[in-house]
């Protein structure tokens, strides 16, 4: 098994992830580049499902839309596989998670259409940078994740509300990083919400809906922004016959730098 520090590139990244040598977070990964969330759904949705990420940006904004059946995103990179550069994955059937795979090949479709959304790891690195601590990168967790109250702008089947991932932090330092974020409306922007998780519909912030437990230290408050794993709580309420997805901070390494997202 690779070390973080040894995967320098997002080609190091990929062949390791293909290898199976890396089936863990991506947190830190190919360290300056985008990742990004999956929604592959069949073509006959991909009208309303577009709808849909445009009406939500924040949740969902959209870097790139594949081809049907296409898996070679060239936008996002050189030699890019979206059925096999993801460590895991999930699959739905009406609604219904089946499966996690480590790959799609087995599964994959002439009829699929690949979105990928950009991630909020894009934004930590800037974060670090200004010395805004992200402490779930110092532990090696997974962000933690919240299902909230905050609805969705619905489009066909797709609706429901909003998922959160959650930075603990201390005041001073969620100042900074609501001006950091602002800029890359990319990769989710600002901050959604500040401390009092209650008012969102979080009754525990120990205990995510997805990810690892958080990590806070006295006097941090906790800082939500909008989250790439929104779209596959619409799947599930939408309840397509057959849809895949990557699974919860596992994400797509791509080419592109994240500097490259400000401003866009």
């Amino acid at each position: 098994m690779l070390s973080l520090d040894a995967i320098v590139s997002p080609a190091d990244a990929r062949a390791a992830i293909r290898r199976g040598d890396w089936p863990n977070t991506t947190t830190g990964i190919a360290k300056g580049y985008a990742q990004a969330n999956l929604v592959i759904i069949p073509e006959a949705y991909a009208s309303d499902f577009l709808r849909f990420c445009m009406a939500n940006r924040a949740a969902c904004p959209v870097l790139d839309v594949s081809e049907p059946g296409s898996f070679h995103p060239q936008a996002l990179g050189d030699a890019i596989d979206l059925r096999t550069d993801v460590p895991r994955y999930r699959v739905y059937e009406h609604g219904e998670l089946v499966d996690e795979p480590a790959d799609l090949v087995s599964r994959w479709r002439d009829d699929l259409v690949t979105f990928s959304i950009g991630c909020s790891f894009s934004f930590e690195e800037p974060l670090l940078a200004e010395g805004v601590p992200v402490r779930h990168m110092a532990a090696r967790t997974i962000v933690p994740m919240y299902r909230t109250r905050i609805p969705l702008i619905p489009a066909g089947p797709f609706h429901g509300s909003y998922v959160v991932s959650m930075r603990a932090m201390s005041p001073a330092d969620a100042i900074r990083a609501v001006q950091i974020t602002t800029d890359m409306p990319s990769v989710h922007g600002a901050p959604l919400h500040l401390a009092r998780p209650e008012l969102i519909g979080i009754d525990d912030i120990h205990r995510p809906d997805f990810g690892d437990a958080p990590v806070m230290e006295a006097g941090d408050i906790p800082v939500f922004w909008a989250c790439g794993v929104t779209p596959q709580v619409a799947l599930m309420n939408a309840k397509l016959p057959f849809a895949m997805a990557h699974a919860p901070g596992h994400m797509l390494i791509t080419d592109i730098p994240n500097y490259r997202l400000k401003y866009r």
